[in-house]
């Protein structure tokens, strides 16, 4: 069936086909089809104090504004990250901005953190979190036209914001799409970033009484010494966890093929190995204490296996959902808790 549908939604340009297929799904819940849905898979897993039913999740960039959680979650998700959210609304990059490969299983995108602000998204989440089981995160980044050096103002902004209804948030310093940001990895740019948040962090826990974990999402590009480095900042920081990774923009993989010329990140089949090497030296340098979030080319349940085998503590799914549709999902949560240990507790 979804093979059906899928050839439909190709034929509808991309960014037009994400908004009939979310409004489907969000429908189909409405209606009580979420009851026909495959049951969640349960493969437990406690990381960085937060209880995950299966560690499969949405990555960020599908779901940006939080108005479509309730079907999201319907899929059998343990959990959905949300955003990249900026503290005013923007709306990034000009059209066509978003290009199928579908003979590699890939997608180019150039985006543009494109939401509606902060506020909005906060808004979403707080009307439907009676109602959802599983953890929510929130990814931020900054507005395209804050200048660099003030970048942490609006990372703060965002945080202090989303601080109240995420349950973790991942600091966005590796889009492509964005002039100038992958800059934010490195050297005292990113320490100096990343403590600024985690005394945001600590003032806020001190108010609210709540601890909200700090995740950093890099990004595939880095060289091993670029890596290294990062990782070696982010460690002396005493950051929750890293998100491994964003999309590459290295499109040799996809050299020759329609739209392989087009600016942007490139993410699905062509990423998964690339994505995989980089969890590998994270975990290898770091050893087993730091969470790792892997995303990156996850097309079947046993690419899901491989990142954890990897190293990776939680999986996330995008260009995937839209090649194999939801049922990659229950296959994902399912091979993950058949192949591979539960894992120790990070809290």
């Amino acid at each position: 069936m979804f093979r059906t549908l899928r050839r439909m939604l190709f034929m509808i340009p991309p960014e037009r086909a994400h908004d009939l297929a979310m409004a489907g799904l969000d429908g189909v819940v409405r209606l009580g089809g979420g009851r026909l849905m495959p049951r969640r898979i349960e493969a437990p897993r406690r990381l960085m104090g937060l209880e995950f039913v299966n560690p499969v999740g949405l990555s960020a960039g599908l779901d940006k504004d939080g108005d479509h959680i309730g079907g999201l979650a319907a899929l059998g998700f343990g959990f959905l990250e949300l955003g990249t959210v900026t503290p005013r609304a923007q709306p990034g990059n000009p059209p066509p901005r978003l290009f199928r490969l579908p003979a590699q299983a890939a997608l180019i995108n150039r985006l543009g953190f494109n939401n509606q602000g902060v506020e909005h998204l906060c808004a979403a989440v707080a009307a439907v979190r009676p109602r959802i089981d599983i953890p929510i995160g929130v990814n931020i980044g900054k507005n395209r036209d804050t200048p660099l050096e003030r970048a942490g103002e609006d990372y703060a902004f965002c945080l202090r914001a989303v601080h109240g209804i995420a349950d973790y948030v991942v600091i966005n310093l590796s889009s492509p799409n964005t002039p100038g940001l992958r800059a934010l990895q490195a050297g005292r740019e990113l320490t100096a970033l990343v403590e600024a948040l985690q005394h945001e962090q600590s003032a806020l826990q001190a108010v609210s009484g709540r601890r909200v974990p700090l995740v950093v999402k890099i990004a595939p590009d880095l060289d091993d010494e670029a890596l290294a480095g990062l990782v070696d900042g982010l460690l002396e920081c005493g950051i929750d966890g890293i998100t491994a990774t964003n999309t590459t923009i290295d499109h040799s993989a996809v050299a020759g093929s329609r739209h392989a010329q087009e600016a942007g990140g490139l993410s699905g089949a062509p990423l998964r190995e690339r994505a995989t090497r980089v969890v590998e030296r994270i975990r290898r340098q770091a050893g087993p204490a730091l969470p790792i979030i892997a995303v990156g080319g996850v097309m079947s349940g046993a690419d899901a296996v491989a990142k954890m085998q990897a190293g990776a503590d939680l999986v996330q799914l995008y260009t995937g959902l839209i090649y194999r549709g939801p049922g990659l999902v229950h296959e994902a949560a399912a091979a993950i808790r058949d192949q591979t240990p539960a894992a120790a507790d990070l809290s």
